[in-house]
């Protein structure tokens, strides 16, 4: 059996697993961001995943899979310009981006990824 190694956790939740050659990221809130424009807030949580990815040795260049929620779909534009200048052009993640009730009405995006070591 592989190990599973659990980083930033409390007793509700790890921020960050690896298992088996993965990296599994939480969902990221612009958590020092609270309440700031979709820009801000999609660029503080880019911050946040490239920094949790660098913990456990990994990169956005090996992101595999991307999961994006917005609590309105109006600023899909707006959070793709932040992302576009972001992402890694030559190893783009498959992706999906929807509109959702987020847990607090402060952040307005969530993103979270898998990616490999």
């Amino acid at each position: 059996m592989t190990e599973i190694n659990r980083h930033r956790k409390n007793q509700r939740m790890s921020q960050i697993v690896v298992h088996n050659g993965l990296v599994y990221l939480a969902g990221q809130v612009a958590s020092t961001a609270p309440g700031e424009s979709i820009e801000t807030q999609t660029k503080n949580v880019l911050d946040k995943i490239d920094t949790y990815l660098n913990e456990v040795g990994s990169q956005k260049g090996n992101i595999l899979s991307t999961n994006i929620w917005l609590s309105s779909i109006k600023d899909f534009d707006s959070m793709n310009k932040i992302w576009d200048e972001w992402v890694d052009s030559e190893n783009p993640p498959v992706r999906a981006c929807v509109e959702s009730k987020l847990a607090s009405e402060k952040f307005i995006v969530e993103i979270s990824i898998i990616a490999k070591l």
